[in-house]
């Protein structure tokens, strides 16, 4: 007769207990993901910063208490027991979930109200595919794609079709982020 073993999920803990050793890793429901960590490219680094900054332009004109954005693969826990878990390249928080952090981890706790991924050249169609499944399933009311290659920002919400924004088009946070509207081009720009 055989046994099965089941492994307990993962935690938050124990990604922090695994080596720096050049691969990224994040939970899914507590299972490991984990590839080789992403070269970063200047494409990459100028569109993670031009849209921390716009979103910190937006967040300057509006009153306290403020949220926040973060950018940098900001480690958040999106779900727990068991625990979901991502790098997140660009994200805001809403002032209630920053009133909520605790000094017991350098994780965000909770979920942001914009999750904004920059695709790289080792992201996989199935990555990102969970990635978004989880974001909108976990309640982030925007996900934005953005594909540096092509130009084009894919904009995600709960509970409806995915759209497509283009360097003619803008982009909004409603109603979440009132009066958060920026040309899509301004995101690309060099």
């Amino acid at each position: 007769m055989s046994t099965l073993i089941v492994n307990p999920p993962l935690t938050s803990a124990d990604l922090d207990a695994m080596p720096a050793d050049g691969m990224e890793r994040w939970l899914v429901r507590g299972e490991l993901r984990e590839k080789p960590m992403t070269k970063r490219n200047r494409f990459h680094a100028g569109i993670e910063g031009t849209v921390v900054s716009l979103l910190n332009e937006w967040l300057w004109t509006q009153p306290k208490p403020r949220g926040r954005a973060f950018s940098g693969e900001v480690g958040c826990i999106l779900r727990e027991d068991p625990e979901t878990t991502f790098g997140i390249d660009v994200a805001y928080f809403s002032a209630e979930v920053i009133a909520a952090q605790t000094d017991d981890t350098t994780l965000m706790r909770g979920v942001p109200t914009i999750a904004v991924e920059i695709l790289s050249p080792n992201d996989t169609v199935q990555e990102i595919d969970e990635k978004v499944a989880e974001y909108l399933e976990a309640g982030v009311p925007h996900v934005w794609i953005v594909n540096t290659r092509h130009q084009v920002i894919t904009v995600y919400k709960p509970n409806v079709l995915p759209v497509m924004r283009n360097l003619t088009d803008t982009l909004d946070a409603e109603p979440q982020l009132s009066g958060f509207r920026i040309p899509v081009a301004r995101i690309f720009e060099e």
